[in-house]
C-alpha cells in the first residue's frame, strides 16, 4: 500500500473519530450517564481533565470531556516519538559507533591518528567502546602513534527549551550528546558522618573526570525545620553539593554529565591504558580525512528494541536522540531539538495527524511548553493500533500490573485494572496523563486517553489511588454490562 493511499485511509479513521466526538455533544445513554455521574464524583477539585475513550470496533466515541484542550502530555509525548521514528528511520535504523583511520598499520601500529566518530547512541556504554578497541588487538593491533580524535557534532543543542533548570543535574535530565557513554549519566553515595569522618561523597567506578565537592551535612535527628539538599553544577563536570539531608542513612546519587564530550575524553583516556597504547592524546576533532578507512565499529540494538525499552521505561534519553535522528534524517543535516520539532510535526501531518495549535519541543515529554490535546493522542494511538508499521509498538506499551512504568503503580498492580490496561504513563511535577488501550477478554480494544495537569504536589504524598485508576475502573465496569445489543456509550464534552 503506497503512502499516499495509507495517509488517505488513516485520515479517514481519524475524520470519522472527529464526527464520531461530534456527535456524542448530542446524545447521551444511560450507561453514559452512569459513567458522567461518577466523573463528577471523582473529578479532582484543584486540577484540570481531559478525557477521551473510543471503541476501537467501529470507532465510535464512548466518553469524551474537553478532548480538544490543550494540556502538558509529559511522558505520552513518547508515543509520537514512537510513531514518528518508525516512519521516518525505519525497523532497520541503528547507532553506529566506528573508529576510522587514514594512516597504515604497520608492525601492529597505526603509523598515524585514529578517529572515533560518535553517532549519539543513547545506549553506548563503556563496556561497548572497550569492545571496539578489543576488536583491534584480534586484528593484531595493540598501538595508536598519533592521537585519538573523538567525532561528532559541533554546538549542540544539550536541553530542550522548556526544560526545568533544577533538573538538569539528575540523570533522567541527562544532556542529548552525540557523544554519550554510560547514559552521561555518574553514580555515588552520600554517607552521614561518623565520629572520626566528615559527611561523604563517594563516587562508583566509571565516573572518569567527575568531581564533586560537599559541605553538606546529615541532620540525623530531623531537628531542623528547613532541610534540603542543593547540586550545584560547576561546568567541565564538577559539582558542589550543600545543604542538609534529614536522616541518618547513606543515600545514593545520580548525577547528569554537564559535559559530554569531556566526559567521553576523560572516559577514552583512562579505558585506552588498559586496552592499547597511544602515543598521543585523546582529544576534539573536526571531521574525518578523506582517505580514512573504517577499522572497527560498535552497532546499537535495532530501532524496534530502542523504542521497546522507551516506552517501557519511559527512557527520556532514548527518546530525546531519536528526536534530533528525526531532525538529522528529515532535513539531511546536524540534528537538533529545532529540526527535530519541524520533523516530527511534518511526518505526524502526512500520516494524517491534525497537529492544529499543538506545541512540539522535545521527544521525551521533558518540556514544559509542550503542548497536545486528547484528540491528537488519540489519533497517534489510532494509527498505532490500525497501521501494520506500527502494531509492533502495541506490545511495548507498559502493562498493568506486569512491565514498565505500570508493574507496580497503585491501582494497577491488582484487578480489575491488572494485566487489562496497556497504556504510556506520562507525570512529572502537577502532571499525571495515561493514554492507551483496555484489552478485555472477548471484548473489542477500547482506546483511552487521561490527561490530568495542574495537581497539587501534596496529593502525591497521599499515596491514593489516581484518578485515572478510577475512571478506568468505572469505565471497564461499564464495559462489562452486557447488553443484547450494541450500543454506544456518548457524553458531551465540556
Amino acid at each position: 500500500m503506497d503512502m499516499l493511499l495509507r495517509t488517505t485511509l488513516y485520515a479517514g479513521f481519524i475524520l470519522t473519530a472527529s464526527h464520531n466526538l461530534a456527535y456524542a455533544e448530542q446524545t447521551q445513554s444511560a450507561p453514559a450517564q452512569s459513567l458522567s455521574q461518577a466523573v463528577n464524583e471523582l473529578s479532582p477539585r484543584y486540577s484540570q481533565v481531559a478525557l477521551l475513550a473510543m471503541d476501537m470496533a467501529n470507532h465510535q466515541v464512548i466518553y469524551s470531556q474537553q478532548a480538544e484542550t490543550l494540556f502538558i502530555p509529559a511522558s505520552t509525548q513518547k508515543l509520537l516519538t514512537a510513531v514518528s521514528a518508525m516512519a521516518q528511520l525505519g525497523a532497520d535504523f541503528r547507532y553506529v559507533t566506528e573508529l576510522w583511520s587514514d594512516a597504515p598499520i604497520r608492525k601492529g601500529h597505526i603509523a598515524g591518528s585514529a578517529y572515533l566518530r560518535f553517532s549519539g547512541d543513547p545506549t553506548l556504554t563503556q563496556a561497548d567502546l572497550k569492545a571496539i578497541f578489543a576488536s583491534l588487538v584480534k586484528q593484531g593491533i595493540n598501538r595508536i602513534d598519533g592521537h585519538l580524535y573523538l567525532i561528532g557534532d559541533k554546538q549542540e543543542q544539550l536541553q530542550a527549551p522548556g526544560w526545568v533548570w533544577d533538573d538538569l543535574g539528575i540523570c533522567f535530565a541527562a544532556p542529548v550528546s552525540s557523544y554519550i557513554i554510560n547514559q552521561n549519566c555518574v553514580y555515588g553515595q552520600f554517607s552521614p558522618s561518623t565520629a572520626n569522618n566528615p559527611s561523604l561523597v563517594s563516587l562508583r567506578t566509571g565516573s572518569f573526570g567527575i568531581k564533586i565537592s560537599s559541605d553538606a551535612v546529615f541532620d540525623q535527628k530531623a531537628s531542623r525545620e528547613f532541610c534540603q539538599l542543593d547540586l550545584m553544577r560547576l561546568g567541565q563536570n564538577s559539582y558542589h553539593l550543600r545543604g542538609c539531608y534529614p536522616g541518618a542513612e547513606a543515600i545514593p546519587l545520580a548525577i547528569a554529565v554537564t559535559d559530554p564530550l569531556k566526559f567521553a575524553q576523560d572516559t577514552l583516556t583512562f579505558q585506552l591504558k588498559g586496552e592499547m597504547s597511544l602515543a598521543g592524546k585523546v582529544q576534539p576533532g573536526t571531521s574525518l580525512p578523506k582517505k580514512a578507512k573504517l577499522i572497527a565499529s560498535h552497532s546499537s540494538a535495532p530501532l524496534p528494541a530502542l523504542l521497546d525499552t522507551m516506552l517501557l521505561k519511559s527512557d527520556n534519553l532514548i527518546a530525546d536522540s531519536l528526536f534530533k535522528q528525526l531532525g538529522k534524517s528529515y532535513f539531511n543535516t546536524q540534528g537538533s531539538f529545532t529540526n527535530g520539532a519541524v520533523a516530527m510535526n511534518r511526518i505526524l501531518t502526512d500520516l494524517g495527524i491534525d497537529l492544529t495549535n499543538a506545541k512540539i519541543v522535545d521527544g521525551s515529554g521533558l518540556s514544559r511548553y509542550n503542548l497536545l490535546n486528547a484528540k491528537q493522542l488519540a489519533a497517534v494511538l489510532t494509527l498505532m493500533h490500525q497501521d501494520s508499521r506500527f502494531s509492533l509498538l502495541m506490545a511495548s506499551l507498559p502493562q498493568a500490573g506486569v512491565s514498565g512504568t505500570l508493574k507496580y503503580r497503585l491501582g494497577y498492580n491488582k484487578p480489575p485494572l491488572k494485566q487489562q490496561i496497556f497504556a504510556k504513563t506520562g507525570s512529572m511535577q502537577g502532571v499525571s496523563n495515561l493514554a492507551g488501550f483496555i484489552r478485555l477478554p472477548q471484548h473489542s480494544d477500547t482506546l483511552f486517553v487521561i490527561l490530568e495537569n495542574g495537581m497539587s504536589p501534596d496529593v502525591k504524598k497521599q499515596h491514593k489511588i489516581s484518578f485515572n485508576a478510577k475512571f478506568l475502573q468505572h469505565l471497564i465496569s461499564i464495559l462489562q454490562l452486557p447488553s443484547p445489543t450494541t450500543e454506544t456509550v456518548n457524553a458531551p464534552i465540556y
